[in-house]
């Protein structure tokens, strides 16, 4: 692969429970909405589990991922071809945190950072008034 190695771990305060964040992380159909940038391949299942694999896309750059880690609070994927590594998710009431570490070209400390502003805007909107 080629690259540098990387790591960045971030958590942020999210006005909303600790349910809400899990779905957003763990359905497909809401992790869709607030990554935006990102296609992903169809056929995903309306939960993640363990053992699912699913493919990525930020532009022409796929990313293959490969759940295998799935707890109350927690969330780990194996990720190779554009990003060799892992991303590690931990959350619980008002708060979530992102441990990414990887080989890639990708810039993955500005990606992470996009991608938890996303989740925070997403989460905000979401919340009843």
């Amino acid at each position: 692969m080629l690259g540098t190695f990387q790591q960045s771990h971030l958590r942020i305060e999210v006005d909303a429970p600790e349910q809400k964040i899990r779905d957003s992380l763990l359905c497909p159909g809401d992790f869709q909405q607030w990554l935006q940038l990102q296609r992903f391949s169809p056929g995903l299942p309306e939960r993640l589990r363990v053992g699912t694999v699913f493919t990525s896309w930020l532009g022409p750059i796929a990313v293959q991922h490969h759940v295998e880690m799935v707890e109350p609070n927690g969330l780990r994927l194996i990720m190779n071809r554009g990003i060799d590594g892992f991303h590690e998710w931990y959350w619980g009431e008002g708060w979530v945190q992102s441990r990414l570490e990887g080989v890639s070209l990708l810039p993955l400390n500005l990606g992470q950072t996009v991608s938890l502003l996303n989740l925070r805007q997403f989460l905000t909107r979401s919340q009843p008034l």
